[in-house]
């Protein structure tokens, strides 16, 4: 899957309230514009600065819209998804799907055994050594006098 990337997915509702630019995103897809080959899904393909979708924080580029106010996006030709979104009225909820992938190497998101990204293990590898050898020449000096 995905070039040998192992993805896993979440789904999400998240009910925006339309401001003075819209919704705040953009989309790419549908069954007259596939996104990605042999898929006709809708994706966000952009998060505008200072939107709804913005502002909200949840929906992210790359994110697949499966439905608007309970309505599945499937089968659907790109412009019927944007009018379905234009008249969707002012709350709007949207059940999407996050791709969640796996990192190789320093991430973003910082987990417990991760200090901004650099491995645990290269932080406290050279302070031990630092520290036994410390420890050694203090006793190798104490010795001496």
């Amino acid at each position: 899957m995905n070039g040998g990337v192992e993805c896993l997915l979440s789904e999400e509702v998240i009910d925006l309230t339309r401001g003075p630019s819209g919704l705040g995103f953009n989309i790419v897809g549908g069954v007259d514009q596939q996104h990605i080959s042999n898929d006709a899904g809708f994706f966000v393909s952009r998060i505008k600065e200072n939107g709804a979708a913005a502002l909200d924080g949840r929906l992210q580029e790359g994110d697949r819209i499966l439905t608007v106010n309970g309505k599945e996006l499937k089968n659907m030709l790109h412009q019927h998804a944007v009018d379905l979104f234009r008249n969707a009225g002012d709350n709007v909820s949207l059940k999407v799907q996050h791709r969640l992938v796996p990192q190789n190497g320093p991430s973003s998101h910082r987990g417990d055994r991760e200090a901004g990204g650099i491995p645990l293990a290269m932080i406290l590898v050279p302070g031990l050594a630092v520290t036994v050898a410390a420890i050694w020449a203090y006793f190798r000096y104490r010795q001496r006098l």
